[in-house]
C-alpha cells in the first residue's frame, strides 16, 4: 500500500504535469522560455510576503506573479527597454527582494524547499488546490486553444478573424501564473521552467499536431513525476532535481532515436 505522503505527492505532480502539457507548448512555440523563468523567479517575493504577513505562500505567489506579469506587459508596450533586459531586471530584483524579506522575517525558512521543490511534503488538503487548478487551467486552455494557436501562427490572421488578442494573451498569462504558483512546491523556483520546456520540446519531436503535442507533453510530464519520485525515495536524492533529470533523460532518448532513423 502506498503511503499517504507519496500518494499526495503523485497526485500533485500529475496535476502540475497536466497543466504544463498545454501551457508548455505555447512557451516553446512563442519562445517565451525566458519569460517563464523570470516569472518563476518573481514567485519568491510572493512567498516572502506570505511568510511575513502570515498567509498561504501559494496565494502570495499568485498575487505577486500576476502583478509581475501585468507590470512586464505594461513596460513592454511602452518599449522603454528590450524584452530580455526588462525580464532580467524584474526577475532578479524580485528574487533578491524575496531573499532579503525572508532573511529579515526572523523565521526559520527552508529556502532549499522553495528553490528546488519539496513535493513529498504536500498535504492532503493542498492536493485539492492542485486538482482544482488542473481542472480550471485545462478547461480554460481548451476554450481558448484554437485562438491561441492562431495568434501564435499569425497575429494578422487572428485580427482578421476578429479575435481579441489582448484578452486571449491576458488569459494565457493568468493560466501561466497559476502554473507557477502550483509548481513551486513540486520542483522549486529554479526548475519550474524545466517542467514547461522539456516535456513540450520532447513532445514536439514526435507529434504532428498541436493537440497531440500537448497530450504527449502532459504524458511525459506524468512519467517523469512517477519515475522521479520513485528514484528520489530509493536513492535518497532531492525530488525536484530527480524529476527534471528524468525529463532530460526522456528528451535525450527521444532526440537520439529520431536522429538514428
Amino acid at each position: 500500500m502506498i503511503d499517504s505522503f507519496i500518494l499526495n505527492a503523485l497526485i500533485a505532480g500529475i496535476c502540475v504535469s497536466i497543466i504544463a502539457g498545454g501551457l508548455g507548448c505555447f512557451i516553446v512555440w512563442r519562445r517565451m522560455a525566458y519569460f517563464g523563468d523570470s516569472l518563476s523567479h518573481s514567485s519568491l517575493f510572493g512567498i516572502a510576503i506570505g511568510i511575513v504577513l502570515g498567509f498561504n505562500a501559494t496565494i502570495g505567489t499568485f498575487i505577486t506573479c500576476l502583478i509581475f506579469a501585468t507590470l512586464l506587459t505594461f513596460l513592454q508596450n511602452k518599449k522603454i527597454l528590450s524584452n530580455d533586459t526588462l525580464l532580467g531586471i524584474l526577475a532578479h530584483a524580485s528574487l533578491s527582494i524575496g531573499i532579503i524579506a525572508i532573511s529579515l522575517s526572523n523565521q526559520y525558512i527552508n529556502l532549499d524547499a522553495y528553490l528546488f521543490g519539496d513535493i513529498l511534503t504536500v498535504t492532503k488538503e493542498e492536493t485539492l488546490w492542485f486538482i482544482s487548478s488542473a481542472i480550471f487551467v485545462s478547461c480554460m486552455l481548451f476554450l481558448i486553444w484554437e485562438k491561441l494557436v492562431l495568434i501564435t501562427i499569425n497575429e494578422n490572421i487572428a485580427i482578421a478573424e476578429k479575435i481579441n488578442i489582448k484578452l486571449i494573451q491576458s488569459l494565457f498569462l493568468v493560466l501561466l501564473v497559476i502554473f507557477v504558483a502550483t509548481c513551486v512546491r513540486i520542483v522549486g523556483i529554479l526548475l519550474i521552467t524545466s517542467m514547461l520546456i522539456i516535456p513540450a520540446a520532447a513532445a514536439r519531436q514526435i507529434s504532428r499536431s498541436p493537440g497531440k503535442m500537448a497530450i504527449v507533453s502532459g504524458l511525459l510530464g506524468i512519467i517523469s513525476i512517477l519515475v522521479g519520485v520513485y528514484l528520489s525515495i530509493i536513492a535518497d536524492i532531492p525530488t525536484g532535481p530527480s524529476i527534471i533529470f528524468v525529463l532530460t533523460a526522456i528528451f535525450a532518448l527521444i532526440l537520439l532515436s529520431i536522429r538514428r532513423y
